[in-house]
């Protein structure tokens, strides 16, 4: 069997292991590879949010020499939130690791490199869950309220901000015979809320993008407004210019909304937008969006820039009996301007 003293060499050190692991190559998934968070590294354990509560107003026109209308103060509230931990390992027992190396061919550190990448990095290994949960994560706070796994709520972001939710709007798709340009009503409506409550954050790049669940979806593109222009779509027959953000997703733009079918996991349920429903969130709105990143839990990361996730190897020095890789990660996904955020129920 392999000797267990091949994990006191370089590459299994904790620094070596979290470098390697950061390099390597994850599935990309459609909020993460949007870019929408902005990733902030923070050397503490808690990151501060200030909000302040300027408003644009209208100058009231004076007399030559009158006294000047004074400008008011901004509001500004600071709040401190303390990052969260995800973290999650595999004990590989010594059974496990026994003749890990091929005859005539690699050496044990070779093979057991082979072994820790796998389990760290394999299609259902430990930087995937944890890629899999920063998306649960995005999902979450593109809504306002960043949730855990299992559903339960971290952080509402319209309570911490002090703003109100905004009202979900009925799109009305099951309707046989919609008014005409009811849909392209109601999609204005959504455009106009989410510009409005902007403050500074919409740029002429800035664009509306809608999660849609299935149901939702299914309707939407069969919808008498929308049906045409889709088909085209499909067929090649229209571009949107939208690639490089979206990729070749299923989508349609319509209304001045970009509306996406998201693709969660298989089961529609464990990350997934609910089925009748539909959530808006700005793209290309620099500083909506920012996820912090705190520093690992362990003595040679104190005081260093967070970093995504972090990799160790832990031991059984009493036995040599087992090794564990685990892997953790320490962000904080958040949005700025929650009030911006807009939803829709399919009926």
């Amino acid at each position: 069997m392999a000797h267990m003293d091949v994990f006191n060499q370089r590459p299994f050190q904790m620094v070596e292991l979290s470098a390697a692991v950061s390099k390597a190559p994850y599935r990309p998934q459609m909020l993460g590879q949007m870019g929408l968070f902005v990733p902030k590294r923070v050397r503490t354990l808690s990151v501060s949010i200030e909000a302040r509560d300027g408003v644009l107003s209208l100058i009231q026109t004076s007399s030559r020499g009158a006294p000047l209308e004074e400008r008011e103060n901004e509001k500004r509230t600071l709040r401190n939130f303390n990052t969260l931990r995800i973290a999650r390992g595999q004990t590989l027992t010594a059974d496990e690791i026994a003749g890990v190396r091929a005859f005539g061919s690699d050496s044990e550190l070779q093979m057991m490199q082979n072994e820790i990448a796998n389990i760290m990095d394999g299609e259902t290994g430990l930087r995937a869950a944890v890629e899999l949960t920063h998306e649960n994560m995005r999902l979450s706070a593109v809504q306002g309220i960043l949730t855990d796994a299992n559903g339960a709520t971290l952080f509402n972001w319209f309570t911490e901000m002090g703003v109100s939710q905004p009202a979900e709007i009925d799109f009305d798709l099951d309707n046989g015979s919609p008014a005409s340009g009811a849909l392209m009503k109601v999609c204005d409506q959504v455009v106009h809320q989410m510009r409005k409550a902007a403050k500074g954050a919409w740029y002429s790049s800035s664009l509306v993008v809608g999660l849609c669940g299935t149901a939702f979806w299914r309707d939407l593109i069969a919808h008498p407004e929308v049906r045409a222009i889709y088909t085209a779509m499909v067929n090649g027959g229209m571009r949107d210019g939208l690639d490089g953000l979206l990729g070749r997703l299923q989508r349609i733009e319509y209304g001045g909304v970009v509306f996406v079918k998201y693709w969660g996991t298989d089961d529609d349920s464990t990350v997934a937008i609910g089925t009748d429903k539909c959530k808006f969130f700005p793209a290309n709105s620099p500083g909506v969006f920012e996820v912090a990143y705190s520093p690992a839990e362990f003595l040679p990361f104190v005081n260093t820039p967070g970093q995504d996730v972090y990799a160790i190897i832990v031991r059984d020095m009493q036995r040599d009996a087992w090794v564990r890789p685990e892997i953790y990660s320490y962000p904080l996904h958040y949005c700025t301007r929650p009030e911006m955020l807009q939803r829709a129920k399919r009926t």
